[in-house]
């Protein structure tokens, strides 16, 4: 990957790689879920900790091959007093459009098939490079896995291939790992060695192909990882559409795995909906909108808008060109419009900021309009500070409301004023300087320039003079 972080833990459609396949592997409601963990195994250890509590983590201190790391993981089990006995299922940690429903079919298949190990397998259009399923004409059993370079050319026109996804007894792999050499060419314990022991034992080796070959695409870079991004997103977008949502342009319109919908939203081209956000029914967002955390309300609408961690009202108006940050609640059929940015602000049912405001710390009641270019002043330079202005307000065009201070319900403030003061209810707040005209003062200051010209045009026209 070329990257200072470990592959496991690069991201698409908002899970790491390896939270994907935990999350796969999860559906199987396994009694013992082991991540076997070796380079930068710290910060991987961390990452499973906080997206997955319940999983094990089995230290591979030296990369010794594949049959070593299971080894590991099983043994990280033994030690700790569990028996190994029932189902292992196998899986790699870069393997992200691996589905639990492929997962249950394989250990399903295991199970009734009797099988001392059975591998996921899938039908490639291209198969050069991978290993080939190769099997037993009567019984459809498998009888080798050989590698690509090894292959014979009937062998090579093989297009079933080893996913590396297994499942095995976990007796009898417990003890054909003891039997696994490292007598190849990278001195390292081969995991596929184990089918062979246990075929050469006279135990049965099955196959269970999975319907999508696309779904054992394993990352190794980052033009892999980009591919597989598409993929997901497709798989996401293709699952919202089915159950009644309305994607205007899939092709520029991206999601995370944890976002939610109900029937007949609306999502225009260029969107992003990210982390856990939810559109309730009739919602629309976008165009060019990036949503994180964010619930949209029945029926709201949320154009050109960025916003994370907010709530967006049923009913309720954003854009375009707004930004909710972190803590922003909105009203229902409440209005942030356009180039508004609120932060931490409650806005009661029905109250608009309709244009070029700052809105900070504030909670504001029901049907209230602020006005034009106002800003909350919330900062001091050390501590924030809370507005609170009540409901059927009306606050002038170019207002500072300096925090803290509140303006009671029903009560208006000048355009132009600076608010420092409590505004008590149904009050008018004028804090502005009176204005002077000083007549003739360009005509003094700067004779002969263009606005000198045209007052004096004026005061002709005035006159009546020609």
């Amino acid at each position: 990957m070329k990257s200072a972080t470990p592959k496991v833990l690069h991201t698409l459609c908002g899970r790491s790689l390896v939270g994907h396949v935990v999350a796969a592997s999860r559906q199987l409601s396994p009694e013992h879920l082991v991540v076997v963990v070796g380079h930068a195994r710290e910060q991987v250890s961390a990452h499973l900790a906080e997206i997955d509590a319940e999983v094990r983590t089995a230290v591979q201190h030296e990369q010794n091959g594949t049959g070593h790391a299971v080894r590991m993981g099983l043994e990280e089990l033994s030690d700790s007093g569990v028996a190994l006995d029932g189902t292992v299922i196998v899986v790699c940690g870069d393997t992200p459009l691996l589905t639990g429903e492929t997962l249950e079919r394989l250990a399903a298949a295991h199970s009734a098939d009797g099988n001392a190990v059975t591998v996921l397998t899938a039908e490639v259009p291209d198969a050069t490079g991978y290993g080939r399923i190769v099997r037993d004409g009567a019984t459809g059993a498998v009888t080798a896995i050989v590698e690509h370079k090894d292959a014979t050319d009937a062998q090579r026109a093989i297009r079933e291939i080893n996913s590396g996804v297994f499942a095995f007894d976990a007796q009898l792999l417990t003890d054909a790992l003891g039997k696994v050499r490292t007598d190849n060419s990278q001195g390292e314990e081969y995991l596929t060695d184990v089918l062979g022991i246990l075929r050469e034992a006279g135990h049965r080796v099955g196959a269970s192909v999975a319907a999508d070959h696309r779904e054992i695409v394993g990352i190794n870079n980052r033009v892999q990882l980009a591919e597989a991004r598409r993929l997901l997103n497709d798989r996401l977008l293709e699952r919202a559409m089915l159950s009644g949502v309305t994607v205007v342009d899939p092709a520029t319109t991206w999601i995370d795995v944890t976002v939610t919908f109900e029937p007949d939203a609306l999502v225009h081209p260029g969107t992003q909906l990210l982390g856990a956000t939810h559109l309730a029914a009739q919602a629309e967002v976008g165009p060019h909108s990036r949503l994180t955390d964010t619930t949209v309300g029945r029926g709201a609408v949320a154009a050109f808008t960025v916003a994370e961690g907010a709530e967006i009202g049923a009913g309720a108006s954003v854009g375009p060109y707004a930004y909710l940050r972190p803590g922003t609640r909105l009203g229902a059929k409440a209005k942030a419009g356009t180039y508004v940015e609120m932060k931490n602000a409650t806005i009661g049912e029905g109250t608009k900021v309709p244009h070029l405001s700052y809105v900070g710390d504030a909670t504001i009641g029901e049907y209230t309009n602020i006005g034009a270019a106002s800003v909350f002043v919330n900062y001091d330079g050390v501590n924030k500070h809370h507005t609170t202005i009540g409901s059927h307000c009306r606050t002038g065009a170019d207002n500072m409301l300096v925090a803290p201070v509140t303006i009671g319900d029903g009560a208006y403030t000048a355009a132009g004023s600076v608010i420092t003061k409590d505004v008590p209810p149904g009050s008018l707040a004028v804090a502005r300087g009176q204005q002077r005209n000083i007549e003739g003062w360009v005509a003094r200051k700067r004779p002969g320039s263009a606005a000198a010209q045209a007052a004096e045009a004026a005061r002709r026209e005035d006159d009546g003079q020609p």
